[in-house]
């Protein structure tokens, strides 16, 4: 699919609105993707999506959405919060989002290392795009809504929201799909990989 952002600037708050036409082809792109994989959001409606989506406070939605798509993390609708009434984007992109690898988990982690350090970490990406990083448990709902139409990195690997009692311990955990199955594991948070980047959730 065409990433229709093609810069590498890093989402601040203090950036304007979309452009309209880069807006509407990102609205394109949402709702081909919405109605491609309804097994990702059965008994919702892409008119509802966008009506929230078209909203004057969906503004910072809208501009977080397009650094999801723009890093290749292909955000789609999985879910809606009733209590809430907010619609749950998440990355969908079949291997962890390419534009976000060769990452350590947080800043603590990448200012230990004395050489060799990665461009960036997963903690503060994720606040820079306004998205948060999944928990285990919302890793496995994701893995388990997709079940009808493949599974998600079974060549790569993303990093998840850590506890804090293992994080003060140096450790930072990631998942992964291998063998038919979901796996967590763990390496010390300031270690990085190639095949490994995080993906994210956004309520909209």
């Amino acid at each position: 699919m065409k990433n229709i952002n093609s810069d590498k600037k890093v989402l601040s708050p203090k950036q304007p609105a979309l452009p309209a036409g880069r807006r509407e082809e990102l609205l394109k792109v949402l709702k081909a993707r919405f109605e491609k994989n309804m097994n990702r959001h059965k008994g919702l409606v892409w008119d509802r999506v966008q009506a929230k989506l078209d909203s004057a406070k969906a503004r910072e939605k809208l501009r977080s959405l397009n650094e999801m798509e723009r890093t290749g993390g292909e955000p789609d609708v999985v879910g809606f919060d009733k209590k809430t009434g907010e619609y749950i984007f998440c990355d969908c992109s079949e291997e962890t989002p390419i534009g976000r690898r060769s990452i350590c988990y947080d800043r603590e982690a990448l200012e230990s290392r004395k050489e060799f350090k990665p461009k960036d970490n997963a903690i503060d990406m994720a606040a820079a795009m306004g998205i948060e990083l999944l928990t285990e448990e919302q890793y496995r709902q994701l893995q388990s809504r997709q079940m009808a139409g493949g599974n998600f990195d079974t060549k790569t690997s993303s990093w998840v929201k850590t506890p804090s009692d293992i994080r003060k311990l140096g450790g930072a955990l990631y998942c992964e799909r291998r063998y038919g199955r979901v796996f967590t594991g763990h390496n010390g948070a300031q270690s990085y990989y190639a095949a490994r980047g995080f993906r994210g959730e956004l309520r909209v």
